[in-house]
């Protein structure tokens, strides 16, 4: 672009909603940051949006994102919208310490993504918070979206990440960070609960009528448009969680405010990937009952879809409503049991596979074996070099795990170079582990960005070998099971 991006932003959904009463959003300002400087910007993200990498990187974009430059026609907007939390209706939450700068048209199409602020300070919805977010929580998100964009998660983005010299408060004095983040949009599951519950009907189907009319044109003369919605939005919820079990990434924080209604993951709070495979593991230290193990993620996701449900009935009927609800189950199974078989190099599922993946995971589990590391072995397997036995403690039972694996193999017309390069593309040699986020937040801290930018570039690209960066692909140190993430942020 020959000027600065944000002189193309839109303000669609407020301008959407202008005459609303501010029902569905509250004009905010950007707040200042004192002494502002970039952690890290993402120009692969800034090429894919069309946008030059330079005026991102820019001093008058870092000025704008902290709350120094007034001299654009924006109109931030901070949403509302309300949340089961841990399965407890908590009533009107909001975009606290979040605004949407506007909405960004790209392609020929003029398909709109959400530019949005975290961390930017006070709305309307902060709750007796500063509106502000913490370093360390900001450098999380951004290289967390940006690792599972890498693996084909669908998932909100960063575009780039400002620190500053404001102090904020939370169990110690932190610094303030600002998140500039991409969505295609911020709508979520409790979007919709907020004006059911309120019994504002009307409003309830005036968003789902925006949604619609943003992401699926094709379907705003249709008369079944809010099944099709429903429908959707239950559809890619279950595939995205398939995509989250097979990669072994936990959310942490999978309230109905933090499940997109477009499928896409959304808020990344106290996440984490698995180090040593177990499904009882619980990433989010505040999750004293274990409501959101990572066993858990897909019976959750069915719950807040029934939650979403509820919140779709004065637009269906109940039969109809059902009807969507039962595409979750087998729409995940199908979708989960297929990456597994794949991640197993396995070109088709047979019923037969499913004995097959749950006794390798059990013996993971029983043996602590790392979920990433082991995978990746993996692809290297033959009846020949079977050095993946040494993952495991009891490795006669492994044995006998292989001797089926290398039965089921022989079922297939592929050789073992052709095996192995279809596994390299599917299980990922690098994950953001939470160790590695935390020397990177530490030596951010200390005013040394150079980690947060290694991470990125290995992170976008994790099924590649980088052959400099093989360290970050070993086992975690000992420290490492030490790291408590909470949603203190």
């Amino acid at each position: 672009m020959s000027v600065f991006f944000y002189n193309q932003l839109q303000q669609h959904f407020g301008h959407r909603f202008a005459d609303a009463n501010n029902r569905y959003c509250s004009p905010v300002t950007v707040q200042p940051l004192d002494q502002p400087q970039w952690v890290s910007c993402n120009p692969l993200l800034a090429e894919q949006l069309g946008i030059d990498s330079q005026h991102v990187a820019s001093e008058r974009f870092l000025n704008l994102i902290s709350g120094g430059d007034h001299g654009t026609d924006l109109k931030p907007i901070a949403l509302v919208y309300s949340g089961h939390q841990f399965g407890v209706w908590a009533g009107q939450l909001g975009d606290g310490r979040a605004l949407t700068l506007g909405e960004l048209a790209i392609g020929d199409k003029g398909e709109l993504w959400d530019l949005q602020l975290k961390g930017a300070g006070t709305t309307p919805y902060s709750r007796f918070a500063d509106g502000r977010a913490v370093l360390r929580s900001s450098i999380r998100e951004y290289l967390g979206s940006e690792a599972m964009h890498g693996l084909h998660i669908p998932t909100t983005r960063a575009l780039c990440l400002a620190s500053s010299q404001t102090p904020v408060y939370r169990e110690e004095v932190e610094t303030a960070a600002v998140l500039c983040r991409v969505a295609r949009s911020h709508i979520r599951f409790g979007s919709f609960e907020h004006f059911h519950y309120r019994g504002e009907t009307a409003e309830v189907k005036a968003l789902a009528d925006y949604v619609i009319e943003r992401h699926f044109p094709a379907w705003v003369d249709d008369k079944q448009r809010y099944r099709l919605l429903l429908e959707n939005a239950v559809v890619k919820t279950a595939q995205m969680i398939a995509h989250w079990q097979s990669v072994g990434f936990c959310h942490g924080v999978m309230n109905t405010d933090n499940m997109s209604i477009l499928g896409d993951t959304l808020d990344y709070g106290p996440f984490a990937f698995l180090d040593s495979y177990d499904p009882e593991f619980i990433c989010n230290h505040s999750d004293s009952g274990g409501r959101y193990s990572f066993k858990n993620q897909p019976a959750v996701g069915m719950w807040n879809l029934n939650a979403l449900a509820t919140a779709f009935t004065s637009m269906l009927e109940s039969e109809e409503i059902v009807a969507c609800l039962k595409q979750y189950e087998p729409e995940y199974l199908t979708c989960y049991r297929q990456r597994m078989a794949a991640k197993l190099g396995l070109g088709n599922y047979q019923d037969s596979d499913e004995q097959l993946i749950n006794e390798l995971l059990s013996l993971m589990a029983k043996d602590r074996v790392d979920y990433s590391i082991f995978f990746r072995k993996l692809c290297d397997f033959s009846p020949e070099d079977n050095s993946a036995r040494n993952h495991f403690i009891h490795r006669h039972q492994f044995d006998d795990w292989a001797k089926k694996y290398s039965q089921r193999l022989t079922t297939q017309d592929l050789d073992v170079c052709q095996r192995s390069a279809k596994m390299r593309s599917i299980n990922p040699k690098y994950v953001l582990r939470n160790y590695m986020a935390q020397i990177a937040i530490e030596k951010a801290e200390s005013g040394d960005y150079g980690e947060v930018e290694r991470l990125l570039k290995i992170l976008q690209s994790p099924f590649e070998e980088h052959p400099n960066a093989t360290e970050y692909a070993g086992h975690p140190p000992d420290w490492a099971a030490e790291i408590a993430i909470s949603c203190s942020s």
